[in-house]
């Protein structure tokens, strides 16, 4: 493993990848996967000539194959077929924020003994950066293609993970963008467009996967699993909730590849539900690629779930249903009892096997010597700009929660010696979250403070399980010496993980009484550092006045300790904001995680979820961030009121109006882009960057209890000047409603926006009544 914790080893590694590079030759550890120009066998096969159509390509090859070639293709570890000069594949490699060695497709060691180890999603996801996250894309499916080129990786990466995190104790909610459809979906189409490349041509740099469709957030949580659960998911909460980032992955991402999840929705397994699969992914929204299932879930839904009675039943349910590709053995032992049973036939699994050649061949695995992005190699892996990229990314992913009395930042002249306390005050591989590979390096907390003032270092808890409280006084006793104190604490894959959902919201063990009895005894400044994926109730570090500052830095990547101490010491002005609501203890206390539903319901007392539902106290509210500069908002151009054209159908009468709702399908939206330019001006003391956040509120009435995000912007700028901002708010998609039928309907009336901190009012009528 790469653990180098300094500057310096980061430049020897950086040094001998360069040295391994010019030694090995780039690409010269891969034969070619099939189509070898060497290999006369294949030289007249048609499937091996490019400049045939690709789809004729694959359907030559599929008629070259026998059923059981066929078979063992559409399962993860596909088999080689010597006769026809394939390859053997494995299809399964992770990319969630950086090459990871999670799946077996990857593989570290050699010329490539690490990579690029960004921030946790949930962490990138707060920087509100669109631009940031493709870029992080595009340098990850660079290190992906070099990686490929040695013989070390696939070119099929399931990532990313779009699922809403609903519930604040969920364990892979540090994987996902958040608790918001909208920012999710953006993440999801911006990381996956910088994954996949250009698509010039209809070609792939990387294959990407959005993962796990659908409804799918609880791991493990009071002796509820993942395998066994029944997500009972309305039809208004899966088209405006669960579903957004699926359909933005698809449509706008032009991903190649979704994954099903391990859960039912509403009885059903989603990896056999014609409905979510062939319908919806394949059918409306017109995916160009493949659909995989999460791993050994074909398995899962006859062995555990009992949804079938055979195991040939199930894998003729999910060939069925739209999956191509079986992570698992599942469908390499029973496809063949279906098809002689007859509950399926060879060409349904001709289908599936064509969807997923058809992405090899867009990445130009039959395409022989003559590879795209074949130059690349170990010396464009940990590269220096790569690294500087991943430091950037945990920068802005930070988010400054209080700051009372503008204590930060610090200063080294005036706080020439700090102390550093906490169990993640000194941690590695803590910083990169789960789903990681091998980082290229890493700088600690501890660390990045010592490279600005001297310091004095105490843990106070052995790790953040925090089960004894001996080392307390080992911490009181640096907190009086020292000229300010930073305390990080906070959460690790321990606590919060896959397979892990949390029990609570507050700090584990004995974290919170360490950080109270640490500020107690501190002469100087205290600020509290939050290491984690998930939200944390930290009311009592609010309340604490001895407490100056609170510090969110998710889990920072491998250069968070450098990010960290930026922010404390003002090099760095913080912009992040925060992702997710954070609640407080009680909240989860009565509130079950099976519970999927995301308005409140006052009959029963539930109080509904995220900020678009839940009205209850909150610690932290979703999208709260400060900074150290002001800045502030004008609205300088806005409509106040726009008419909406019906379309002239008698197929329409009395089926467009509800509760002055108009059916979205019903409407010609071609000319319903609302422009809208906003003034951002820095009036404080320090150049920044300010997210703008686009908020929008329905009528007074049935609807007035949905309030969502239409959009966000981020925008640098310097002190004393503006940056104008020009966005559109279209009606059709951003102030539309989805009704409890799962209907899309534009509510007439005064739809109120909230942009920054500016407010301002728009009139939806009708243009014309249906007319027969």
């Amino acid at each position: 493993m790469a653990c180098c914790k300094s500057k310096t080893l980061s430049l020897i590694f950086v040094t001998f990848s360069l040295v391994i590079c010019a030694l090995v030759g780039v690409g010269e550890g891969r034969v070619p996967f099939a189509c070898d120009p060497n290999n006369g066998l294949t030289n007249g096969f048609k499937f091996c000539n490019t400049h045939v159509a690709i789809n004729v390509r694959v359907q030559d090859l599929i008629g070259r194959l026998t059923l059981p070639e066929k078979i063992r293709l559409v399962v993860n570890n596909a088999i080689e077929v010597p006769r026809l000069g394939i390859k053997g594949y494995e299809w399964w490699s992770e990319a969630l924020h950086g090459v990871s060695n999670v799946g077996p497709g990857t593989k570290f060691g050699g010329a490539f003994p690490g990579a690029t180890s960004f921030p946790q999603v949930i962490t990138t996801a707060a920087s509100f950066n669109q631009s940031l996250w493709h870029q992080i894309g595009q340098v990850v499916s660079d290190e992906a293609r070099a990686m490929y080129n040695g013989g070390v990786a696939g070119l099929t990466y399931w990532s990313p993970n779009v699922n809403i995190f609903r519930d604040p104790r969920w364990g892979r909610g540090q994987e996902t963008p958040g608790e918001d459809p909208v920012l999710a979906g953006k993440y999801a189409a911006s990381y996956v467009k910088g994954l996949q490349g250009d698509g010039a041509g209809n070609r792939l740099k990387v294959a990407a996967c959005c993962k796990h469709y659908t409804a799918y957030d609880l791991d493990n949580w009071n002796g509820v699993d993942r395998f066994h659960f029944n997500a009972k998911v309305s039809k208004q909460d899966l088209e405006d909730t669960y579903n957004v980032p699926f359909k933005s992955c698809v449509l706008e991402g032009k991903v190649a590849s979704v994954m099903c999840s391990y859960n039912q929705v509403n009885g059903k397994p989603t990896c056999a539900d014609s409905n979510l699969l062939r319908n919806t992914i394949r059918g409306k929204w017109h995916l160009n690629g493949y659909i995989v299932s999460d791993c050994d879930s074909v398995g899962t839904f006859f062995d555990t779930q009992h949804y079938t009675r055979t195991p040939e039943e199930a894998a003729a349910e999910a060939i069925k249903a739209g999956l191509d590709l079986d992570c698992g053995p599942f469908l390499a032992l029973h496809t063949d009892g279906a098809i002689k049973q007859g509950l399926i036939t060879e060409n349904d699994l001709n289908l599936a096997l064509g969807n997923l050649i058809t992405v090899q061949m867009r990445l130009g695995m039959f395409d022989g010597g003559a590879q795209p992005y074949g130059n690349l190699g170990p010396k464009d892996v940990c590269t220096q700009a790569h690294q500087e990229l991943a430091l950037e990314a945990a920068r802005q992913g930070i988010v400054l929660l209080q700051n009372n009395g503008n204590t930060l930042p610090l200063s080294p002249h005036i706080q020439g010696i700090v102390g550093v306390i906490g169990p993640n005050s000194d941690v590695t591989v803590t910083m990169i979250g789960n789903y990681a590979g091998v980082a290229c390096g890493y700088t600690t907390p501890l660390q990045g403070i010592a490279r600005y003032v001297k310091t004095m270092h105490q843990v106070g808890c052995r790790d953040v399980a925090c089960g004894a409280i001996d080392l307390f006084g080992r911490a009181e006793t640096v907190a009086r010496q020292v000229d300010a104190v930073v305390i990080v604490v906070g959460l690790d894959q321990s606590i919060e993980a896959e397979f892990k959902d949390r029990v609570g919201l507050l700090l584990p063990g004995h974290q919170q009484e360490l950080v109270s009895r640490v500020a107690k005894a501190a002469k100087g400044p205290v600020i509290l550092v939050i290491m984690s994926g998930g939200p944390i109730d930290v009311t009592f570090a609010k309340n604490d006045p001895k407490i100056s500052a609170i510090l969110w830095v998710g889990y920072p990547g491998q250069a968070g300790g450098t990010a960290i101490a930026d922010v404390i010491f003002g090099t760095t002005n913080p912009g992040g904001r925060l992702p997710n609501t954070w609640y407080p203890q009680d909240y989860v206390d009565n509130v079950p995680m099976t519970n999927m539903d995301m308005r409140a319901n006052p009959a029963s007392g539930y109080p509904g979820r995220t900020y678009r539902f839940y009205k209850g106290p909150v610690v932290f509210p979703f999208g709260h961030g400060l900074s150290y500069t002001t800045f502030t908002h004008s609205l300088v151009a806005a409509p106040k009121e726009i008419s909406v054209p019906i379309v002239r159908l008698s197929a329409l009468k009395n089926s467009t109006f509800s509760s002055k709702g108009v059916k979205v399908s019903h409407v010609n939206c071609g000319a319903l882009e609302l422009a809208f330019h906003v003034d951002v001006k820095n009036e404080g003391s320090m150049d920044g960057s300010q997210t703008l956040l686009i908020f929008s509120k329905p009528p007074i009435g049935k609807w007035n209890s949905v309030k969502q995000l239409v959009s966000f912007y981020k925008v640098h700028v310097p002190v004393g000047s503006k940056q104008r901002v020009k966005f559109g708010v279209h009606v059709c998609k951003h102030l539309s409603i989805v009704d409890k039928f799962g209907i899309r309907r534009i509510p007439m009336g005064e739809h109120k926006l909230h942009i920054g901190d500016v407010k301002h009012s728009i009139s939806i009528q009708t243009l014309e009544e249906i007319k027969n």
